[in-house]
């Protein structure tokens, strides 16, 4: 099982819980500026708090009857300080894209600022309209006793209300995969062309994770600027696992683990040549959060009102965009290999992924012009990276948390373990390193959570 560092996510915690008390002490003054930034500027008055994993959300109502507002921060803390007001930027400039080029159902964006244009400083904003509604995945999850438990998908969900759903994201899924971008990286709209162009670094959620839940982990060696090229996007994502494996002291939990994430690592970054595809692009917008937990959608009809979350969305490798959908379940794979195994996955899985693909080919069917070419349409796509197990590097690639599990139970073959003697030196190293920050880790532990 992989653990965050519990020290840098102490500090984290701390760093927002500061944060929040500025917030609650201006509540006032955030929501008059709120009220300031709104067409006819009518009083305003303070509804409620949205929380999230990386966002804290005001709710806002206005004397005059209009439609409500809400004004969402980054949280510190949980959203690194030096990627702030860069995370935002990116969000609002994939939300006018979006609003532009796809029928998506988004909240209007009222106006957004950075650190500087805020109240207090409390950070870069985003206000939005507020849009009622219940989040889809809390409709369609088996009941819960708790707020801790799993969410996961209700197995006796009615198939005819799943159709109309996966329809839905089918079409939001597909409009995605027919635009095309010449490199990898965040978007805006260029001044001088007035096209939409990915001219900045790919700012990813990894990235933000890294830095936000291991100590000390080196963001010099993160991008700084676009990818024109899949294998070496690839590449740079293989070496931020590697500097995780060396960075976060309490990674591994003895010698065999070590061994076993020293493996998993280099082989992913071997695997980079077997499934990469369409090297020099186009690439596609991507964002690895579309999925129910961050979609509103009316209870009775389950029509999807909102679809929100847009952060750390960019143009990446099109075969991100060609995979099956990893949320069918609700609960992502990581947590059906940690919690659960992977033929409990596979035999519910299947059978919603085999659902999705039909109703994809069937929205397909409305939307694809005449003389349409099977061998491009997403469906296809879709059956060949499940095949070829591309849908599990893929995955794995992305996530530093995630991809020593994922190697180990869907892409490892027998005789990967055995290395030259060269990988083996370079392993045992690595090994005595992390058994040797393990104990200092622990220690440090031992001494600030000993009261």
């Amino acid at each position: 099982m992989t653990v965050f560092d519990e020290l840098a996510e102490t500090d984290g915690d701390n760093e927002f819980k500061v944060w929040l008390s500025k917030v609650i002490d201006a509540k006032q003054e955030i929501v008059a500026f709120v009220a300031s930034r709104r067409q006819g500027k009518s009083a305003g008055e303070f509804d409620g708090y949205l929380k999230g994993s990386f966002n804290l959300s005001l709710v806002v109502r206005f004397s005059d009857g209009g439609p409500k507002a809400v004004i969402r921060f980054p949280k510190p803390g949980h959203t690194a300080a030096a990627f702030r007001d860069e995370k935002v930027r990116n969000e609002v400039q994939f939300l006018k894209f979006l609003s532009e080029k796809t029928t998506i159902p988004i909240p209007r964006v009222v106006s957004w600022g950075m650190i500087e244009d805020s109240p207090q400083h409390l950070g870069p904003f985003i206000i939005m309209d507020y849009v009622d509604g219940i989040s889809l995945a809390t409709i369609l999850k088996q009941p819960t006793e708790t707020e801790q438990d799993e969410v996961i998908l209700a197995t006796d969900v009615d198939d005819t209300k799943l159709d109309y759903v996966y329809e839905q994201l089918a079409d939001y899924m597909l409009q995605l995969s027919r635009l095309d971008f010449s490199t990898i990286g965040a978007i805006s709209k260029s001044p001088s062309s007035n096209r939409w162009i990915a001219s900045e670094r790919p700012l990813t959620y990894n990235m933000n994770e890294l830095k936000t839940v291991v100590s000390n982990y080196p963001i010099s060696g993160y991008p700084t600027a676009p990818f024109t090229s899949v294998k070496a996007f690839l590449h740079s994502l293989a070496e931020e696992h590697l500097v995780h494996l060396r960075t976060q002291r309490n990674l591994a939990n003895d010698r065999e683990d070590s061994k076993k994430r020293f493996i998993a690592r280099h082989r992913f970054k071997e695997l980079i040549s077997r499934h990469c595809l369409d090297d020099n692009g186009p690439f596609k917008p991507y964002c690895d959060d579309l999925q129910p937990t961050n979609m509103l959608a009316h209870p009775d009809t389950l029509r999807i009102t909102a679809v929100l979350d847009f952060e750390f969305t960019n143009t990446m490798p099109a075969q991100f965009a060609y995979d099956p959908p990893w949320w069918l379940l609700l609960l992502g794979p990581d947590m059906w290999l940690e919690n659960h195994s992977m033929e409990d996955f596979m035999i519910r899985y299947v059978p919603r992924m085999e659902q999705f693909l039909r109703a994809l080919e069937r929205v397909e069917a409305r939307t694809n012009s005449e003389g349409s070419e099977r061998n491009s349409l997403l469906s296809v796509r879709m059956r060949d990276s499940w095949a070829t197990r591309r849908f599990w590097f893929d995955y794995g690639i992305r996530k530093s948390f995630d991809i020593d599990a994922v190697y180990w139970a869907a892409l490892h073959k027998d005789g990967d373990d055995v290395l030259n003697d060269k990988m083996r030196e370079e392993m045992e190293k690595l090994v005595d390193l992390k058994m040797d920050q393990l104990k200092a880790y622990d220690a440090e532990c031992k001494v600030r959570f000993s009261s």
